[in-house]
């Protein structure tokens, strides 16, 4: 193991994600459904949105661990985890 520098980390993060916008942008209720893709043959029992979710939370989980670490080694003006998330970006249902 090793850690990398965090500017290389930040770099590599915003090239991931500047290229999964459009593959995110493009899904539809109906395509968040569908199957991940066959793993050796075998169908994968985890739909495409559900994989997405859990992708979300476990990302968020290791976020809440890092602000507890960060509290306990008493570091001070540590952000706001979720904030006002209703107002800055509430929930729209699709438009169908």
């Amino acid at each position: 193991m090793s850690t990398p520098a965090l500017r290389d980390t930040l770099t590599a993060w915003k090239q991931i994600t500047r290229a999964a916008d459009p593959f995110l942008d493009k899904l539809t209720s109906r395509a968040l459904l569908r199957d991940l893709p066959l793993v050796e043959g075998k169908r994968s029992g985890q739909a495409q949105g559900d994989a997405i979710r859990r992708m979300t939370y476990h990302y968020w989980f290791h976020i809440g661990e890092i602000m507890a670490i960060r509290q306990m080694l008493g570091q001070k003006r540590l952000p706001q985890y979720v904030g006002a998330l209703e107002q800055k970006a509430p929930y729209r249902p699709d438009r169908r």
